[in-house]
């Protein structure tokens, strides 16, 4: 949400709460909604200037162009009649417990940025970043990073010649030490004059690689598809990754996938793993090492049919005929990675499968945009094609993601609705342990107050807005009976993953801390660039469900219609 927004309610309104023309002069008079709260719903400033002006011209550097953006239809095609920037590279875990973190960013496609203070480019989301004076050219490679002089350190005698680092970023307000790359995940925005121009996901659990997660790699964008996509990211091929540096290469993807496994519990030998060839030729996944992060266990595969045939399946059986001693797959949720191996070495390439807590099976399917999707599985197909994704009772039913910037009255929110026939209460008690259920995106996780009613709605608010639910009720006219809640984290302008997720079980860890695991009840993966819904990315409309038989993926379930929160 753009946080230098006001919503105007009572204060130059009209009967229907909507925004009209009001005198600059902050001796304006104020007239309240109600006798106890403010007129005006103001989030919290943001440290942008707000009299910054873009400062973008230029034809392009001839210098090594950048890596290639996607032309697919999910995509769409990006304008280069202005500047969009990118992320390209990601340092989340450094290796041996290194503090090092940084974040390349370069100029996907449009004119060069000339000043890139007054064109207000900065980082938002994980971590906040202003950018100084000074040009950014197409065809160049940024570093930010939390520690300039360990960046130097550690690459140095390795870095390009004129390698522009910058930082440290901004000081996280609760530690007021400078903020940190959350290693479980999040997401970095680059935004210029304002926008979101990229919103750049990263991951430690699966189907992110591995191999970026402190154990000497980074995350290198592949040139195509959505930031927000863990296909589109892979593992570099060098140690440390390559700072500054265009067209990285990444280590090569196995043609063989983990497609679906069955857990199952302790004595009851019907778990299964299911492996899916998406290439031309048969692949031997004899010696092939199979990993529990939970567990911290590896199997090797085995048995008298290791061979996954050319675009088929491979069903293996959990039984020590296959894994030696028998492969135990917990119920209770694990990430489970497969690693290709020549000669009883692992040659880099993997494969990753996070399985829900359950005795169902999980697995991957495709989804629109030409990407893929994975969770709890509706039913188990064991050696075929993966059905749909398990899904509900609570589903996302709109997403205002792009409030328009000329309506001050328009603001980003969430709108959750219980499709099943008893009420939903977002805590679950698991052994007596309470945890609430949890939205991937926004970081909100829910109360045991927090309940929706059997075919009811809940309606989500950034957390800036937290003192002004009465004046959110009257401008949207959410009646009483709609609980308002209010989430910590912000919807991306560009598209990225929001889901939400019921805790299952846990396992406590060495550190007596709890390891929590979820099934996904909704998820979608939103893009502004989705065909037929560009008057969602900030012209006024939203993201409204229309088929709720399946998860949220691809723009086929979804209409762009004026918001209607809590309708």
């Amino acid at each position: 949400m753009n946080t230098k927004k006001w919503l105007a309610v009572g204060t130059c309104v009209t009967a229907l709460g909507l925004f009209s023309a009001c005198s600059d002069d902050e001796s304006s008079p104020v007239v309240p909604v109600t006798p106890d709260s403010s007129s005006a719903i103001a989030p919290e400033s943001s440290n942008a200037n707000p009299n910054s002006s873009a400062d973008v011209g230029g034809s392009s550097s001839s210098a090594t162009a950048p890596v290639p953006t996607s032309s697919s239809d999910a995509e769409g095609v990006v304008d280069s009649s202005f500047t969009n920037m990118g992320v390209s590279e990601i340092m989340y875990n450094a290796p041996g417990g290194s503090a090092l973190e940084w974040v390349e960013v370069y100029i996907k496609k449009g004119p060069d940025i000339t000043d890139m203070q007054l064109s207000n480019l900065r980082l938002d989301g994980a971590v906040s970043f202003n950018f100084p004076t000074g040009s950014l050219k197409y065809g160049e490679y940024v570093i930010v990073t939390n520690d300039v002089n360990l960046f130097n350190q550690t690459y140095a005698g390795k870095l390009p010649a004129g390698c522009k680092v910058y930082g440290p970023w901004d000081k996280d307000p609760k530690t007021n030490a400078v903020a940190k790359l959350v290693n479980e995940g999040d997401v970095v925005e680059v935004k210029l004059k304002g926008e979101g121009d990229v919103s750049a996901a990263f991951s430690s659990q699966p189907p992110w690689p591995s191999l970026a997660d402190g154990k000497g790699r980074t995350l290198v964008y592949r040139g195509s598809g959505n930031e927000a996509d863990p296909n589109s990211w892979g593992a570099s091929a060098v140690e440390n990754g390559s700072p500054c540096a265009g067209g990285d290469k990444v280590l090569d993807a196995s043609t063989v996938r983990l497609n679906e496994i069955k857990p199952y519990a302790l004595g009851v030998s019907d778990g299964w793993v299911e492996l899916y060839n998406s290439g031309s030729a048969p692949v031997d996944v004899k010696g092939w090492e199979l990993e529990s992060k939970l567990k911290g266990k590896k199997w090797t595969v085995g048995g008298a049919n290791t061979v996954v045939p050319a675009n088929g399946y491979l069903l293996l059986e959990a039984t020590a005929d296959v894994f030696g001693e028998g492969l135990f797959l917990s119920d209770n949720g694990d990430e489970i990675y497969l690693f290709e191996a020549v000669a009883g070495t692992r040659t880099g390439k993997e494969t990753s499968l996070l399985i829900s807590a359950g005795k169902q099976s999980s697995g991957i399917v495709e989804v629109a945009g030409g990407t893929v999707a994975q969770g709890a599985m509706a039913t188990e197909t064991p050696g075929a094609a993966n059905s749909a994704l398990k899904a509900g009772p609570i589903f996302i039913s709109e997403i205002h993601y792009h409030e328009n910037e000329n309506d001050l009255n328009d603001l980003e929110f969430l709108e959750l609705v219980n499709k099943g026939d008893a009420p939903v209460t977002l805590v679950e008690n698991v052994n007596n342990v309470p945890q609430g259920w949890k939205i991937e995106g926004v970081n909100m996780e829910f109360a045991a107050t927090d309940v929706i009613a059997a075919g009811g709605k809940m309606v989500l608010f950034s957390d800036s807005l937290k003192a002004k639910e009465s004046l959110l009720r009257v401008r949207y006219s959410i009646d009483e009976s709609v609980p308002v809640r209010f989430y910590a984290g912000k919807l991306s302008n560009r598209g990225e993953t929001v889901a939400v997720k019921k805790p299952y079980s846990y396992v406590t860890k060495a550190d007596n801390t709890k390891q929590w695991y979820y099934e996904i009840s909704d998820a979608t993966l939103y893009s502004d660039r989705w065909p037929g819904m560009t008057e969602a990315d900030g012209k006024g409309k939203s993201l409204n469900r229309k088929d709720f038989t399946t998860t949220g993926y691809g723009s086929a379930v979804w209409s762009a219609l004026a918001p209607t929160p809590g309708k």
